[in-house]
């Protein structure tokens, strides 16, 4: 009837509170971090994307409107998959944001970049 609690963490014999799930602070860390690592990582490696991408947009961008081409953007590493949001203009033309910059894909491989006033 009175089985014997171990630390979920390193499997110690557990003293104390029946409550209790942990030897220490540093096994309640550690587990907890594991649990949450996976989640954690896809978010922090599509922000790290994000991020990236508005770089290069603010890099390729000083004056705040210009053009460059697909091959520059490539090149820096800019994903296309990946942006915050996408705005349409009245005449169906389709801009794609990195937070405040953003561009507008145009003929050949040209892209026109933008950055969003506020």
């Amino acid at each position: 009837m009175n089985e014997e609690r171990v630390c979920l963490d390193c499997g110690t014999v557990l003293h104390g509170r029946a409550d209790k799930k942990f030897c220490n602070d540093l096994c309640r860390n550690n587990y907890n971090n594991q649990l949450n690592s996976n989640s954690y990582n896809l978010v922090r490696n599509i922000n790290n994307i994000l991020k990236r991408n508005r770089r290069i947009l603010e890099e390729l961008n000083p004056s705040g409107k210009t053009k460059t081409t697909r091959k520059k953007l490539v090149a820096k590493g800019f994903d296309f998959e990946y942006h915050t949001r996408s705005y349409q203009t009245q005449n169906g033309k389709t801009y794609h944001f990195c937070y405040e910059y953003g561009y507008l894909p145009l003929d050949s491989d040209e892209f026109l970049l933008v950055k969003r006033e506020e």
